[in-house]
Parts: structure tokens; C-alpha cells; sequence
């Protein structure tokens, strides 16, 4: 497996069967556009297997965060550490980016998803609550 960064509106719409929806060609040319904006891909050979989306929003007088907006994972490919991996690139990337933490929110009753984001260092708070200190 591989991670890399979508550079250009043919790599999301390769990975588009990992959205909820299809791509939307305006939304996606805006994503891509914004420098605040991260989208990740894993690949299991030249086949997009998951992904993870991330924006940097900046408070006066906090700095900087990394909100990991969404995170999702081919059927065909769940279990197998994907997820995990996502999650921890997006935390070096904001690393690299002077984030000074990272979170995101999740369903109370989702175990799955707590399950990868603590295995990936997140401290759940709630079971809705999730944030990485950096």
C-alpha cells in the first residue's frame, strides 16, 4: 500500500467510488485549490483503496488545527490496517504544517471507527470526540 496526496481533479475521480457521492468537478477543482485543503489516497497497487480528507482552520488566538473531515475505506480493503494509515498520514501532515493538534467527531455507537483512531493515537472523548496533540 501507498499514500499519496490527489494533485489533480483525475485522481479524485479515480478514487470516486470511495465518496458518498460523486465528485462534483466545481467542488473539486475548489478543493484542490485551497492550499488549507488535504486530500490522501491509499493504493493497493494502482488501485485507489481508501482515503482521508483534512482541513487546516486557524484560530486568532489558538493557531492552527487539522480537522479530519472524512475518512473512508474501500469494502474490499477494510481490515487491513488502511484506515489506520490514513489517519496517521494526515497527522504527519499536519505536523509538517505546524498544525498544533488534530481532531474530528464520530458517532457515539461507531467502534469502528473509534478503534482506528485510537489505534492511530487519538484519545476519544465521549465516543463523539476524537483529538491528536501534536
Amino acid at each position: 500500500m501507498k499514500i499519496r496526496r490527489a494533485a489533480s481533479a483525475d485522481d479524485v475521480f479515480a478514487a470516486a467510488h470511495l465518496f458518498d457521492a460523486p465528485p462534483r468537478p466545481d467542488a473539486t477543482a475548489r478543493f484542490l485549490a485551497q492550499d488549507h485543503s488535504h486530500l490522501l489516497i491509499a493504493y493497493v497497487g494502482d488501485q485507489p483503496a481508501g482515503f482521508v480528507s483534512g482541513v487546516e482552520t486557524t484560530h486568532p488566538d489558538k493557531g492552527t488545527e487539522m480537522f479530519l473531515y472524512e475518512l473512508g475505506v474501500d469494502d474490499a480493503f477494510l481490515r487491513r490496517g488502511i484506515g489506520t494509515a490514513l489517519v496517521e498520514a494526515l497527522k504527519t501532515l499536519a505536523v509538517e504544517r505546524g498544525c498544533y493538534a488534530m481532531w474530528t467527531g464520530t458517532a457515539a455507537g461507531d467502534a469502528a471507527a473509534q478503534a482506528t483512531y485510537k489505534k492511530a493515537g487519538g484519545s476519544v472523548d465521549d465516543g463523539a470526540f476524537v483529538s491528536w496533540e501534536l
